[in-house]
């Protein structure tokens, strides 16, 4: 992973911070499709409540590694002691509340799929109309915590009975999966990217 520093980033990625910058330049806002990735987003947004991106991004690979890639299909199925395997793993994040989140929201997942035909990356994208909400902001401080996307979604997912999905966590994540392409319009990396 090598970077150059020099380019032109949004404002919140640290310029010297290789991870960051790698992150910001290759994934952040970059249109997300697939169910499985969207629901792993979803759910490492989540784990960041409180937290600094950073944070998470430093303990990605320990929090794929130790939830079987967060594939809700594995997860919905955790048991007592995989909750005290999560608990005991200093790689990760080890917040009881997150991580029952994350076994419950997979279960949330799998139902939509199975008992309601719900595609998972439909419905979210629905909320967007279907296609990346483009913004043209000049700098960090123009770009917003939350939007009437984010709330509606948020309302939605809560009613369903998913955790960790206020309408701030909810922003961020649809930033992060291209929902909404928040890159200010001074980035090298300001889209539209290709569908």
């Amino acid at each position: 992973m090598s970077h150059n520093p020099d380019l032109n980033r949004c404002g919140w990625v640290p310029p010297h911070d290789e991870l960051y910058c790698h992150y910001h330049d290759t994934e952040w806002g970059r249109p997300i499709w697939d169910d499985k990735a969207l629901f792993s987003k979803l759910i490492q947004d989540g784990m960041q409540a409180g937290l600094a991106w950073i944070t998470i991004l430093r303990k990605r690979d320990n929090i794929l590694r130790a939830f079987d890639g967060l594939d809700p299909d594995i997860i919905a199925h955790y048991t007592d002691k995989d909750r005290e395997r999560l608990l005991a793993d200093a790689g990760i994040i080890r917040s009881k509340l997150k991580i029952n989140a994350a076994i419950h929201n997979a279960q949330i997942f799998i139902k939509m799929r199975d008992e309601e035909s719900i595609d998972f990356s439909e419905y979210l994208w629905s909320y967007v109309g279907g296609k990346p909400i483009v913004n043209q902001w000049k700098s960090r401080e123009d770009v917003p915590v939350d939007s009437a996307e984010s709330i509606a979604l948020s309302k939605d997912l809560k009613k369903r009975g998913f955790k960790f999905v206020g309408p701030v966590i909810l922003y961020a994540f649809m930033q992060a999966v291209g929902m909404i392409n928040d890159h200010e319009i001074s980035c090298h990396v300001y889209g539209p990217y290709p569908a």
